[in-house]
């Protein structure tokens, strides 16, 4: 029989461990590909980073399998017009690359306002970036929310 080959802990992993927040370490891409057994595409947040023209950077976190409504984010982020953060200026802006933004990380180094939308609290449990692209970390959506100071809200389309 096969040893189950242990994964290198990602320093979000290493934040959660000294924090003592229980996490599951998963190493899958979720953007595409096949899924391990048990997890659906629907559990799985992608960490999207944007600029509001009153509060500057804030975070934003939606199923993959949704849209989030810049409209609506806007509204709870108390501004009137959010925008995507471009591409070649996001690791300067949250410190990750595209596909590896976390709000465990993000939370570290900035304090951007941080919204998750509601359906996570929902759901009891969520799947994020670990901060590396193809690392995922499974965690309690309430859990997750209370370390990283974010907010519950409607926010996708």
């Amino acid at each position: 029989m096969a040893k189950k080959k242990k994964l290198k802990k990602t320093l979000v992993d290493q934040i959660l461990d000294k924090a003592k927040i229980a996490h599951e370490s998963l190493d899958f891409n979720g953007l595409d590909g096949e899924l391990p057994a048990g997890i659906e595409r629907s559990s799985i947040f992608k960490t999207l980073a944007l600029i509001g023209d009153k509060t500057g950077p804030l975070i934003g976190i939606v199923p993959i399998t949704e849209h989030l409504s810049e409209k609506k984010f806007a509204k709870v982020s108390a501004n009137k017009k959010v925008s995507m953060i471009p591409q070649k200026d996001l690791e300067k802006t949250t410190g990750y690359i595209h596909g590896a933004n976390n709000p465990v990380g993000i939370r570290q180094r900035h304090n951007f306002p941080i919204y998750i939308d509601q359906v996570a609290l929902e759901m009891g449990q969520m799947i994020v970036s670990a901060g590396e692209l193809k690392r995922s970390i499974r965690i309690d959506s309430q859990v997750l929310a209370d370390f990283v100071s974010a907010d519950f809200a409607d926010i996708k389309e």
